[in-house]
Parts: structure tokens; sequence; C-alpha cells
């Protein structure tokens, strides 16, 4: 179980990073995963550079570090996180290495498809057509595209064929 608050006039019970409510009784590292485009180990990397424990309830951090961790989450390239971690490389357009959150990185992902099926890549087909795009196999997952699943069916024996098996075994049994 949780431990129980301490009753504290300094705590917040929602802070605001990034635009975004965060929950305060949550552990830092885990309520920065609440903004859309932000893992645990990017918040991970947010805690260490601005010097926060990630284990800090995020309604004990004071002004000062709630300032610090939202410009880090708005710009990480300016303190130092390194470019690997961040979610939009080498952009088509400008060529530049960006870290996108919440409403941008929902506009910019919708963008990209939408140029891959512009310029009929096969990425761009597989999205057109509903189909997985990164190599599944479909045999038997994705199947709302495809429909009911079809079992194997079994062939219906035609009357005059019956007959002439009976016949056949009849004729064994009397020799």
């Amino acid at each position: 179980m949780a431990e129980p608050l301490k009753p504290d006039a300094n705590f917040k019970h929602i802070v605001r990073i990034a635009n975004v409510d965060i929950p305060g009784t949550k552990q830092i590292r885990w309520a920065l995963t609440n903004i859309k485009g932000l893992g645990i180990n990017f918040a991970d990397s947010i805690c260490a550079v601005a010097k926060v424990s990630g284990t800090t309830k995020a309604g004990h951090l004071s002004d000062e570090q709630q300032a610090t961790i939202d410009s880090l989450v708005t710009d990480p390239a300016k303190a130092g996180i390194p470019v690997w971690m961040f979610n939009h490389r080498k952009d088509p357009e400008t060529g530049q290495m960006v870290h996108l959150i919440t409403g941008n990185l929902t506009f910019t992902q919708d963008n990209d498809i939408k140029r891959l099926k512009k310029i009929k890549s096969y990425r761009g087909i597989r999205h057109m057509q509903g189909l997985p795009v990164r190599g599944q196999r479909t045999r038997s997952n994705f199947r709302k595209s495809k429909g009911k699943v079809v079992g194997v069916v079994k062939k219906k024996a035609t009357p005059g064929a019956a007959a002439a098996k009976d016949e056949k075994k009849s004729g064994k049994e009397k020799k």
C-alpha cells in the first residue's frame, strides 16, 4: 500500500508541466510519463539533468525545480540530453533533431503518414490498405481488415460416390 501523505502546507495536488496537469501524489519520474511523448527513460534523464531525485513526489517540488523540469521538457537539446533519446530525429523538412510532445507529436506523426501515402512508399501503401507496416505476418493476426477467420471445411461427399463405396465394401465381404 502507498504510504499516506503527510499534511504539508507546500504540497501541491496538481503540478503543471508543459501545459499538462500532473498528479502531485506520483513520483516525478512516473508523473512525467503522463505527458504524451515522454517515456520512463526520458523522464529519468530529465530528473538527472535537473538534479531532482526521481522518487520525489511531484507535489513536493519547489517552484524552481518545476520551472527547470518544464524548460527541460520543452527544449531538451539545450540541456545536453543526447539526441539519440529524441523521438523525431532527422526531420524530412528541416533535418533537425527534435523531441516532440503533446499535440505537436500527434500533428507531426499524422503529417509523416500523409507524406508516406502521398509518395506511395511501401509503408504508405500498407497504411492505406490498413495492413501492418513493420513486417509482421498477417496469416493469423490483423484479421479485422481481412474478415472472419476461415477454418478448414470438409468436402461434402456426393451421393453417387457414397453408394459406390458401399458396393465396394459389400463386394469385399462376399468374397
